[in-house]
């Protein structure tokens, strides 16, 4: 009767255990679902606001020779977007170039990039040719 009553006892404690390990597996799947949904959500914010900065850079890029910041005429400035954004050539639009200028537009907390510092260290190291192609 003694060995029944151990045997139920264990049995008890066998079943009680499965459940709860069948319940602290449900809690864990439940918190991954729900910290899965708000990672989601996080990266979801994240990709928006770098996008809008990217989009806000790229008009305010096209929009620099337009606003009282930009010490040139328009008229002189050529956009060219890529390594950098402009070539001016200050009185151009007289007829009268004194210089060539190159400019990147850099928006909020942007810097320059790898090949946009090369490029000003070219530039500063007077490694700028000009050459005429034929064809």
């Amino acid at each position: 009767m003694i060995e029944l009553i151990i045997i139920f006892i264990l049995l008890l404690v066998i079943v009680a255990l499965i459940l709860y390990i069948r319940y602290q597996r449900r809690m864990v799947q439940l918190r991954v679902q729900e910290l899965l949904i708000k990672e989601t959500d996080r990266i979801r914010k994240e990709t928006l606001s770098k996008s809008r900065a990217v989009l806000k850079g790229k008009i305010g890029e096209q929009m620099a020779p337009l606003l009282a910041a930009f010490p040139f005429e328009p008229a002189d400035a050529r956009f060219i977007g890529s390594p950098i954004d402009y070539i001016v050539f200050p009185g151009y639009s007289t007829r009268n170039p004194t210089e060539v200028v190159l400019i990147d537009i850099k928006t909020g907390k942007a810097s320059l990039s790898g090949i946009e510092r090369r490029i000003r260290e070219l530039v500063h190291a007077g490694r700028v040719r000009w050459m005429t192609i034929t064809i």
